[in-house]
């Protein structure tokens, strides 16, 4: 398995009986610890530039979401054994028991990107003075704007079973974002490093999973803590958060980024023009540095 920049040996636990959860702990047992939550349909390896950027000096904890990367990918069938509900919820409590695993009780900073925002938002629901910092990328932690319409590449897997039949199939999502979620093109090895993890039925069922618990209203299931941290979001305006957005992404467009701005207004924002979705992709060579210099300003 060829993974380009990702020089790390992840470390296993279970976080469920019979599920393990693939994490990174990299850097100083006794640095300032950085938890990096990826997305849907990346992993870990998102995170790889900044890990390598922080780790001599700051202890960087980076999961890979049930289901995701690679952590085991158990079916979510009434008869399965295991079996693991693929919500939003079940996503903050594998967070809190990979932090308690780990002896992880003080402070820390969230670097979040895509649902991890919202993971990271809704762990914070119940540790908020533990936060110290928040570095957002191209995410969300409150509803879909009013001005923005729900991606066509999104409902297909949210709305349509042939679509979630094409997801699993083919991995469809984590192709396509691999393929269109940059301004630049990735190498083929990167892309594959994004996409081989869900390659195949079983691989892939958390891609579509995470598509089919986006809470649009409150007939979804993850609506009420969707509700909590958007009323949360603006109390985190007190503390040094930094913001790097790719404008060009499809999804979590300049209306979700407009969002963050308001209810952020003291942050240090770097919006890019010319990046997408997967904004350290693109940007890396000037938002690892300027991460690196934020957290040793704060």
């Amino acid at each position: 398995m060829t993974l380009p920049d990702y020089p790390f040996t992840p470390k296993r636990f279970e976080v469920r009986p019979g599920i393990e959860m693939s994490y990174l702990d990299e850097g100083p047992r006794d640095g300032e610890i950085v938890i990096m939550l990826h997305g849907n349909p990346s992993w870990s390896y998102y995170w790889r530039h900044l890990v390598k950027g922080l780790s001599d000096r700051y202890r960087c904890i980076v999961p890979d979401h049930v289901g995701m990367g690679l952590s085991d990918k158990p079916d979510d069938a009434e008869n399965a054994q295991p079996r693991y509900d693929y919500t939003l919820q079940s996503r903050v409590e594998d967070l809190d028991a990979l932090l308690k695993h780990l002896g992880v009780d003080g402070p820390v900073t969230l670097a979040v990107h895509d649902w991890g925002g919202m993971i990271g938002s809704a762990w914070a629901l119940n540790h908020a003075a533990r936060i110290k910092r928040w570095v957002f990328t191209n995410t969300a932690a409150f509803p879909l704007p009013a001005e923005k319409g729900m991606p066509w590449q999104i409902a297909m897997g949210r709305h349509s079973r042939i679509g979630g039949y094409l997801i699993r199939k083919f991995n469809l999502f984590a192709r396509g974002a691999a393929r269109f979620g940059t301004r630049r093109r990735l190498s083929a090895d990167v892309r594959h490093a994004y996409t081989h993890v869900y390659d195949g039925w079983q691989n892939a069922i958390a891609t579509l999973r995470f598509m089919q618990d986006i809470p649009l209203s409150s007939k979804d299931r993850a609506w009420p803590l969707l509700e909590d941290t958007a009323r949360a979001l603006p109390g985190y305006a007190h503390l040094p958060v930094y913001i790097a957005w790719g404008l060009r992404d499809f999804v979590f467009d300049v209306n979700f980024y407009r969002g963050f701005e308001r209810a952020l207004p003291n942050a240090e924002k770097h919006p890019f023009e010319d990046a997408g979705h997967y904004v350290l992709e693109d940007k890396h060579a000037i938002i690892v540095p300027e991460i690196r210099a934020f957290l040793d300003a704060h």
